[in-house]
């Protein structure tokens, strides 16, 4: 229905709303709100430390995205115990993605490298637990890292270093996230160790999707062009990790890319 009004000698022409019939119309259902993912589950031993550890906060992709593969290495192919972190035999290994430290704390605390009250006071002013792993006040630690791109390089060194002592037994392994792969030094690393046949380095790749610029058929292939042998698995699935890590030939070095999502 349609009206004039006069105001001031002005015409104002306005409709009002119709009106619903048989009643007012019951509001619709309110919209779903977004489902927000929760953490990947995370191996059974590691589940109470990793809480303990967490105390409320919430950690990162850089955490969750490594727990299963930290897991796998210390359950069952290092070769290193709590009594043996001094032992010029043992296996090396050196955590370059030094930020994703809180599994790998909670990691050492379910193997009994440090006491599980450690966890309690991570990053605070007097405890050895920094928000990066420090090798002269955590057993077990290898390298103190933080600044990405230099494990893998140090990696090399310690490799070589152990040939050059004549000690072939042990293995050095290496975990890197994607996005280090950006930093130049690691395909020096990577082109160096290649060349000069270091058999006893392995490199762990923890694949999120995170790096910048990515590489044509994968992670895999920035090391296979330099000679190292590679396997790609699911970063979650501890078997297929399990016969990755294990994959070397012994002539070359290794490399496992854990495809862990976008995480």
């Amino acid at each position: 229905m349609r009206f004039n009004l006069q105001a001031s000698g002005m015409t104002m022409t306005t409709a009002n709303t119709p009106r619903p019939t048989g009643g007012a119309t019951p509001p619709g259902p309110a919209p779903a709100l977004p489902t927000v993912p929760g953490p990947p589950a995370v191996p059974g031993p590691v589940a109470g430390p990793l809480e303990r550890l967490r105390a409320g906060r919430e950690f990162g992709a850089n955490v969750y995205s490594t727990i299963d593969v930290l897991w796998v290495l210390y359950d069952r192919i290092l070769r290193i115990t709590p009594e043996t972190t001094d032992d010029p035999d043992r296996d090396r290994f050196l955590l370059s993605k030094g930020h994703a430290v809180a599994g790998y704390y909670a990691v050492l605390a379910a193997k009994g490298f440090i006491p599980p009250d450690w966890l309690d006071d991570q990053g605070g002013p007097d405890s050895r637990l920094g928000d990066h792993p420090d090798r002269t006040l955590v057993p077990g630690v290898e390298i103190g890292s933080g600044s990405l791109g230099h494990g893998l390089g140090l990696g090399v060194g310690t490799a070589l270093g152990l040939r050059a002592q004549g000690l072939l037994t042990p293995r050095v392994y290496v975990l890197l996230g994607d996005a280090e792969l950006d930093e130049g030094s690691n395909h020096e690393a990577i082109a160096y160790a290649g060349a000069t046949g270091l058999a006893s380095l392995t490199a762990v790749v923890v694949d999120n999707h995170s790096a910048t610029h990515g590489w044509p058929g994968g992670a895999a292939t920035r090391f296979t062009a330099n000679g190292w042998t590679a396997a790609t698995v699911d970063g979650r699935d501890h078997d297929a990790l399990h016969h990755a890590l294990t994959g070397h030939d012994n002539h070359r070095p290794h490399v496992v890319v854990a495809v862990v999502g976008g995480e």
